[in-house]
């Protein structure tokens, strides 16, 4: 091989080679860029990667913490319906409570307006009761003062009955049951009044004085004031026809004196008989009957 061959040879295997290694510096050049924009990108998926995971934590917590506020919602909505209820029962029991109360007061209103009827059936009751007594009282008066003193007849009313009360010198002489012409005056003015009254009942009651009393007919204070009240009721009957059954005797003794027996004026006063004229209990219970109350 000649000299110019071999040269042409050199230089196409130095321009050859000279070519490989700028085409491989290239290469090398393009692939450390694709490398680092690799890298790069590598280096941006990481910090991505790592902003998911916080994300993702951040977003963990926050589901943990409302799925608790969730648990505590629930947890009030439980204690509002348990509250509700109770209110609800409260107000059921309220209820009942304002229905029992308003039944209440409408018995009771009812029981006050029956209440009132009867103190009104009371009132009228007392009213007919006084007006009677009244016009008893001075027809009493008006024909037992005729001939008698003052002193020796005393007429009182008293709630719903009559009181006369007749000294002993007016009926009895002293420590003796028998009675005397003058009682005979005196108790059929007496029988006249009861006879125009067959609504009335009438007790005679017979008094003493202190003075202790024992003789044949008598055992002692007891003995002589129910024979005197017995005196009286007997003549009323059998010599003024007034009916038995409306006649009643009672003897006092001593005692309810109307005043003490400490002076001879006050024993004086204190033996008496009391004539006591008084609504019978039956037509007295039929005033006070509710039904005839008035409206």
């Amino acid at each position: 091989m000649n000299v110019n061959k071999i040269s042409l040879l050199i230089f196409g295997i130095t321009a050859i080679t000279f070519s490989s290694c700028v085409v491989t510096k290239k290469k090398y050049t393009a692939l450390q860029n694709k490398l680092l924009v690799a890298q790069q990108d590598a280096a941006s998926c990481e910090n991505a990667s790592a902003r998911l995971k916080s994300d993702n934590k951040i977003l963990s917590v926050s589901l943990v913490s409302k799925e608790e506020f969730i648990v505590d919602l629930k947890s009030q909505l439980a204690d509002c319906k348990k509250i509700r209820d109770k209110q609800l029962t409260t107000v059921g029991d309220l209820t009942v409570l304002t229905q029992a109360a308003n039944d209440n007061i409408k018995e009771t209103l009812a029981q006050l307006e029956r209440k009132d009827k009867y103190i009104h059936l009371l009132q009228a009751a007392k009213t007919k009761a006084d007006s009677l007594n009244l016009a008893l009282s001075v027809n009493l008066k008006g024909v037992l003062k005729d001939g008698l003193d003052d002193k020796d007849v005393d007429i009182k009313v008293d709630k719903t009955v009559v009181f006369v009360n007749l000294s002993d010198n007016v009926l009895f002489k002293k420590g003796s049951s028998d009675l005397s012409t003058k009682a005979n005056e005196v108790l059929s003015k007496i029988a006249k009044i009861i006879e125009s009254r067959p609504d009335l009942e009438v007790m005679v009651e017979g008094y003493t004085d202190s003075d202790p009393i024992k003789n044949a007919c008598n055992r002692d204070n007891w003995d002589l004031s129910v024979r005197r009240s017995t005196s009286v009721v007997r003549l009323l009957q059998s010599e003024f026809s007034i009916n038995p059954n409306r006649l009643i005797a009672a003897g006092r003794a001593e005692f309810n004196a109307l005043v003490p027996n400490t002076t001879p004026e006050n024993k004086t006063i204190n033996r008496r008989t009391r004539i006591i004229i008084l609504p019978k209990l039956n037509e007295f219970y039929d005033l006070l009957d509710p039904k005839n109350s008035p409206e």
